[in-house]
């Protein structure tokens, strides 16, 4: 097993800072170029992070053992239960993710065009890429819970 802390680069690029960014500063500015830059670039940095982590020499495509990323603790019982916010990247995970991730960004492309004009530009690419952090999380989680 392997740790990577860029997997959770991963997951939190969309959701993190170009959130905060679209939601608030878009809502604002009212400036579509740099909503749909801001959303597209974290988007794009996601997919470049993902890419390097399946590629590398002892990435995620070549590694007998999943690339893990323990976040935090969520629930620990006395009697050796535990579940914890953690991120795993095995084969399986990394085709499913890297369509997922390529899909995404054809889609916040897409969507810079399609949106054009409308009022809600800020909001749409707010909840896009919250969208994208749920899906992320989902095929990057390493447990059910």
């Amino acid at each position: 097993m392997h740790d990577s802390n860029l997997l959770s680069l991963i997951i939190f690029a969309p959701a993190g800072p170009a959130q905060s960014l679209t939601w608030l500063v878009g809502r604002r500015l009212r400036n579509e170029r740099f909503i749909g830059v801001v959303a597209c670039a974290s988007v794009g940095v996601s997919t470049l992070i993902a890419f390097y982590l399946a590629f590398k020499p002892d990435g995620a495509l070549r590694a007998t053992q999943p690339l893990m990323d323990h976040l935090w603790t969520w629930i620990q019982v006395r009697h050796g239960f535990r579940a914890d916010f953690g991120l795993a990247m095995d084969r399986l995970r990394e085709s499913m993710f890297s369509s997922l991730r390529f899909v995404g960004l054809l889609i916040h492309i897409f969507a810079t065009g399609y949106m054009h004009g409308d009022r809600g530009y800020y909001r749409f690419f707010a909840y896009l890429n919250l969208f994208m952090f749920a899906m992320l999380t989902l095929v990057l989680a390493d447990n059910f819970l």
